[in-house]
């Protein structure tokens, strides 16, 4: 379990190398031994058994080694910083009907018990707060019984992996997030929560989206897993800069049981609000009226390019860790860092 007196930004699924200028595959060079591999499908389908399994246990042994590498470098910064989203691809096709066999082979188990356990225990021993996110297509709320059972089967597969790290033993001690995206809404995760594993209702935490279930319908959850609050999802849904003393987030953090709670936080592109000045905060209603889109506001920033959202998401780290979803991944969220609090830590790979 990660300590709960430190407040913590993070960043997600991958390292992102800050000097963008360099040649693509100088690029990949660099990245790979940090980051996930990954195959398709349609590739493994092709092969003779041999080749594939032969292919998948490449790719395990270089996901494993990539995980324990992106431990060691979010490990080696300063506590305020030691939080991070894993990705989803560390064992692919791992519930697809075809080859998830394979996961279940002896020697394939022993392999991930022996070595994930030690990426576990490694980012024990440095005080890492960890995460995964389930993709867009876990809608645990469908209303099609057949997606409900494909969603539950990718939520066990990050469970899976959150048990071979050692995770899953407490509440929160690892959070598994998904949004509640389908038509039956909270009632819908309600009836499908006691379908979960017990490790699996330990991580599960649920987040208010951009479009359809926000913070109050979520917020009817709060009584049977944790709440992530989502900012700029509420201000894509609503217009507003939710204030950290809103009432109701006295019940996000009722729904964490005494664990450090955590948000999540991006900004708009700035490819896309370039005439914006960055220095202070957009105003939705008056975006909208001039032409700017809301399926466009959802988008990701690369970098936090605006001060003064900035200045507005960083009063939230009193009391919630965060999670900052940028597509520059840990520059953006040093850089966010360094900024808000008038460091000057790295986001460089240092060897």
């Amino acid at each position: 379990m990660f300590s709960n007196d430190v407040k913590r930004i993070g960043f997600a699924c991958k390292y992102f190398h800050p000097d963008r200028s360099l040649k693509k595959k100088l690029l990949e060079e660099i990245e790979r031994p940090l980051n996930e591999r990954s195959t398709t499908i349609t590739w493994l389908n092709r092969q003779t058994r041999e080749v594939a399994e032969q292919r998948l246990w490449d790719i395990m042994e270089h996901n494993v080694s990539s995980l324990n590498n992106l431990i060691e470098f979010v490990g080696g910064l300063p506590d305020e910083l030691r939080m991070v989203r894993l990705g989803s691809g560390i064992l692919p096709a791992y519930t697809e009907p075809s080859w998830s066999y394979y996961w279940q082979l002896p020697d394939v188990r022993r392999y991930l018990e022996t070595n994930l356990a030690r990426v576990g225990d490694k980012a024990r021993a440095r005080d890492i707060r960890l995460s995964m996110h389930p993709g867009q297509f876990t809608v645990l709320a469908s209303d099609r019984p057949d997606v409900v059972n494909r969603s539950i089967e990718e939520f066990e597969y990050h469970t899976d992996v959150i048990r071979y790290l050692g995770y899953g033993k407490q509440f929160q001690d690892f959070k598994c997030n998904v949004h509640i995206s389908g038509r039956q809404g909270p009632a819908g995760i309600k009836s499908v929560l006691p379908r979960l594993s017990p490790e699996s209702r330990n991580c599960i935490t649920i987040e208010n989206d951009e479009m359809s279930w926000g913070i109050d319908a979520s917020l009817e959850l709060a009584d049977h897993c944790a709440f992530v609050l989502d900012i700029h999802h509420h201000w894509v849904k609503t217009g507003e800069y939710i204030s950290p003393m809103d009432d109701r987030l006295a019940r996000v953090k009722d729904s964490w049981r005494g664990v450090r709670p955590a948000i999540h936080y991006s900004v708009s592109r700035e490819d896309y609000l370039v005439e914006h000045c960055a220095t202070t905060k957009p105003n939705y209603d008056a975006l909208l009226d001039t032409g700017y889109k809301k399926g466009k506001l959802r988008a990701h920033s690369d970098m936090y390019w605006n001060s003064a959202v900035n200045e507005w998401a960083v009063s939230f780290n009193e009391d919630f860790d965060i999670m900052c979803e940028s597509k520059a991944k840990q520059v953006a969220s040093i850089d966010f860092y360094n900024n808000m609090y008038q460091q000057n830590v790295s986001a460089w790979l240092v060897k």
